[in-house]
């Protein structure tokens, strides 16, 4: 069908993805206690009817006492199932692979919005059910001077978490979703657990690498046993932070991922104090290496992400091995339809195949006329 790198399909597992272009997950602080909102139906909806391959919904919170802001998705409830799989089967008759972001936010819980600041949320009346709204983590360090501590998860509210990760999976599989990506990034509970910084710990939870990393391989272990054997399981992982996690560290990690089910590594970098990493700056494909080197290392399928924003650049990527996707975020919010736009400037797929036939067709219609015009026909006002 095309000899373009990015547009070749991906088989992982028993799943076979249309091209190699997956839409990041990004909140949208949309949701109504939980459930998602037509806000949400036009965001995935636009993406995958836009070509894309692989749309990853939000990050999904699994735990109703843990949510991020008063907009976070949710699935910590079966009520959660029915509303999630009009999501689903919106990318799906796009001709997209519908897939979710599981995550728990920690002690990241209960904060502003990012157009109101990050703060610390105050209370106010309309927030509902502010009592069951509480801060944890592996250890009680703020996440920044001015916000609060959490409470120290014990024992018991580690296994709460391992359990809510199986419930969400398990929910996640009967609302439709094709592939789940667990969050162990960005500063989120998994992340904190595996940092120095955040995790001050002296039971089998902290202190080595193999107790701050037990948490996160016992929730993949959890998951991947309840989530089917044909469906891939993604992980995201921070291939480099503050403190002394490296990416030395994140190699060794996705080892024990991989010899407990994880398919393929999402590589991202930073968020546990902040949104980089000191010293690493922003530009185009800045985080490519990571996903280049890991899976060079460990022979994990790899993602890469940030500042992905043209065709050629992303066959690139895919073409020269760096990784086995690429992940556009916010050059998906600012063009829905990136990916069948890079499938025309790559030249394939030249009848808008990639696209809803509906939409394709007079598309397609529309190529031919303008190639027949002649530079002259058009006269400036």
């Amino acid at each position: 069908m095309s000899n373009s790198n990015l547009f070749s399909p991906l088989t992982i597992r028993g799943l076979t993805l249309p091209n190699r272009v997956m839409a990041s997950p990004m909140w949208q602080y949309a949701g109504e206690r939980g459930y998602p909102t037509d806000w949400h139906l036009m965001h995935l909806g636009r993406m995958a009817s836009g070509g894309t391959g692989l749309v990853m919904q939000e990050g999904t919170v699994v735990e109703k006492r843990a949510r991020g802001t008063a907009g976070d998705l949710g699935i910590w409830d079966d009520s959660y199932v029915q509303p999630m799989r009009r999501l689903v089967d919106m990318i799906r008759s796009c001709g997209s692979i519908p897939a979710t972001q599981l995550m728990h936010p920690g002690r990241k819980s209960r904060q502003q919005r990012p157009w109101e600041g990050r703060g610390p949320l105050e209370y106010s009346p309309d927030l509902w059910d502010w009592d069951e709204w509480e801060l944890i983590g592996p250890s009680p360090i703020p996440v920044a001077d001015g916000f609060p501590a959490p409470r120290e998860m014990t024992l018991a509210d580690i296994q709460m978490v391992i359990d809510s990760f199986v419930q969400a999976a398990r929910r996640a599989d009967e609302a439709g979703y094709e592939v789940i990506e667990l969050h162990g990034a960005h500063g989120y509970l998994l992340h904190q657990f595996l940092s120095d910084v955040s995790n001050r710990r002296g039971d089998a939870y902290g202190g080595s690498f193999e107790n701050r990393t037990r948490l996160l391989l016992e929730v993949t272990e959890a998951v991947r046993a309840v989530w089917p054997d044909h469906k891939p399981l993604f992980m995201r992982l921070s291939c480099v932070d503050e403190g002394t996690w490296t990416m030395a560290d994140t190699i060794r990690l996705t080892r024990e991922l991989m010899a407990r089910g994880i398919d393929l590594i999402d590589c991202s970098s930073g968020g546990l104090g902040g949104s980089a990493v000191q010293g690493v700056r922003a530009a185009y494909g800045y985080q490519v290496p990571y996903a280049a080197e890991l899976r060079r290392e460990t022979g994990v399928l790899t993602a890469a992400v940030g500042v992905i924003v043209h065709a050629d650049q992303a066959e690139a990527i895919i073409g020269q091995g760096e990784a086995d996707l690429v992940a556009i975020g916010r050059e998906l919010l600012y063009n829905p339809n990136w990916t069948a736009d890079a499938a025309q400037k790559l030249g394939v797929l030249p009848n808008f195949e990639l696209i809803p036939e509906r939409m394709g067709f007079w598309l397609g219609k529309r190529a031919k006329a303008i190639k027949d015009f002649k530079p002259s026909t058009f006269e400036p006002a």
